[in-house]
């Protein structure tokens, strides 16, 4: 199975600087967005560890199943920012959030902790993969208001779980059955926070509008475009987005 897949990270049109990292690894066919914590000392540095210990315990774990490996390698991850906070006290506090997917075969897995996204486009339909660890989800998951009143929630940004805060973290890692037609979208909330899904929808369709023939180029226009929509809406966040093909 050929992998097409293109990402950036931009500063938006507010912050000073861009707390979110990517990792885009063609070789390993992993991809990953990790946004760090706005407010909190070295949300930079901790998605910056992030996306450079990747690469590498991939090429250490490659023999692993994948869903233990994406578990494994989160978990790795959070002892590291612990552990590079423990050593420099004026980073005490860093975290960030991760969401992650890896193609293996037929499948992909999934790996999330935070508010970073996986969505899944398909026959003109999107899917949000993964679930927030944030606060409103769990008002979400109560039934207090809906998905489109959430939106407006004060605490919308507050998580209830996120890389690099506690030593014992819980990640999510689900496997799914890679189907004909698939685009898998990462994205921090820098995007879904200012781009409704079905704009998200309809941009990934319009610069990708078969898949099975698409070439790099599509990718990265969808790239380029779903970040310049999140510009034209404010902009208040960094915004980092990775969009993947899988091509038969």
């Amino acid at each position: 199975m050929g992998i097409l897949c293109a990402g950036a990270s931009d500063i938006g049109r507010k912050r000073k600087t861009n707390q979110d990292s990517i990792c885009v690894d063609h070789k390993h066919h992993f991809y990953a967005v990790a946004d760090g914590m706005g407010g909190h000392n070295g949300g930079d540095i901790a998605s910056q560890l992030s996306v450079k210990i990747m690469p590498e315990y991939l090429a250490q774990h490659e023999s692993v199943e994948p869903q233990k490996l994406m578990k494994g390698m989160i978990q790795e991850i959070n002892q590291a920012i612990l552990h590079k906070a423990e050593q420099e006290p004026e980073l005490h506090g860093m975290g960030t959030t991760l969401s992650a997917i890896y193609f293996h075969g037929q499948s992909l897995v999934t790996g999330n902790v935070g508010d970073s996204r996986v969505y899944l486009v398909n026959n003109h339909h999107i899917y949000q993969m993964t679930r927030d660890h944030s606060f409103v989800q769990e008002k979400l998951n109560m039934g207090i208001y809906t998905r489109e009143e959430a939106v407006k929630d004060p605490q919308k940004n507050v998580l209830v779980r996120s890389v690099g805060f506690e030593s014992d973290i819980n990640v999510d890692v689900f496997n799914y059955r890679i189907c004909k037609n698939d685009i898998f979208m990462i994205c921090s909330d820098g995007l879904h926070g200012k781009v409704s899904d079905g704009d998200i929808l309809h941009i990934i369709q319009k610069n990708i509008t078969d898949p099975a023939t698409c070439s790099r180029e599509d990718v990265e226009g969808a790239v380029k475009e779903l970040i310049q929509q999140a510009n034209d809406n404010g902009g208040q966040d960094n915004i980092s987005v990775i969009v993947a093909v899988a091509q038969a």
